[in-house]
């Protein structure tokens, strides 16, 4: 190859891609051993994994490894949303539960980031998608898995047909569906699959980071806490409740010009949340 590069003739793609490959091995992660002897003896204890860790270390190592990530960030200002969402919970209607009286459902914000999300999908469908090597798996619908961290892990319950229900009906399925994934008592179907995923740590208070893709997904949408920031309004400095989100997307699926249009579709409906009531 060195000798074809000097005549200033190009080796074949192939023979290039060999060479690079036997000059570069793929990288190794550190045995046990190596691990350990970093490490003074007596100095740490080993808590063997479970079922579920080992799982998400395979998946998480496989996806980073052969999906190509591509990430895109934008900020949405949410004070319309709050607001929005305020006035529906004081509307809510009281039901009677197991301890009284009680709303018939409480909105959270993460409830309406889901029901944008599947109407941005359902807005740009060609980002509705699943990469495989004999075409583009096409959905017909915005089936939205939601991350719910549970001891040991975290494990992620979808919304099918997210685009179909209303918030009330995504929030009380969300609700029935964490406390069972946390019990460990989701069947395999209300988790498995799924066409994108919302992973959000804004509970925390982180502001902003991106998410690893879980195939078979081709997006995945990391939100930040929604916390007050300065920002520029005809001119004027002003304050507004702003919230962080990244999109990462499998760039064989989503390419950058199409992600960012579903989450240009996605930040006009959390800043314009009355569009998901109509």
């Amino acid at each position: 190859m060195e000798k074809a590069l000097e005549a200033g003739t190009a080796a074949p793609a192939p023979a290039i891609e060999a060479a690079e490959a036997k000059a570069q091995p793929a990288p190794q992660a550190l045995a046990d051993e190596e691990v350990l002897q970093l490490f003074e003896e007596g100095t740490y204890e080993i808590v063997p994994h479970d079922a579920m860790r080992r799982t998400i270390a395979r998946r998480m190592s496989q996806s980073k490894a052969t999906v190509p990530h591509f990430y895109l960030t934008v900020d949405c200002r949410i004070d319309a949303l709050l607001g929005l969402r305020k006035q529906l919970n004081e509307a809510a209607p009281l039901t009677q539960g197991e301890a009284g009286e009680e709303p018939a459902y409480r909105l959270s914000v993460n409830d309406m980031i889901i029901k944008a999300m599947a109407l941005a999908l359902k807005a740009v469908p060609d980002a509705n998608v699943s990469w495989s090597e004999a075409g583009m798996v096409k959905h017909r619908h915005a089936d939205v898995g939601v991350a719910v961290a549970i001891p040991g892990g975290l494990i992620t319950p979808i919304v099918r047909r997210a685009e179909e229900k209303t918030l009330s009906v995504i929030s009380n399925e969300m609700k029935d569906m964490a406390a069972r994934a946390r019990n460990r008592r989701l069947k395999p179907e209300e988790y498995q699959g799924g066409t994108t995923a919302v992973s959000n740590l804004g509970m925390y208070g982180i502001r902003d980071f991106a998410a690893i893709i879980n195939p078979p997904h081709a997006t995945i949408l990391a939100v930040g806490a929604g916390e007050p920031r300065p920002v520029v309004e005809d001119g004027h400095v002003k304050v507004a409740t702003v919230m962080t989100v990244t999109l990462s997307t499998d760039h064989r699926a989503v390419d950058g010009a199409l992600g960012a249009e579903l989450l240009s579709a996605f930040r006009h409906l959390i800043e314009n949340p009355m569009a998901m009531l109509v």
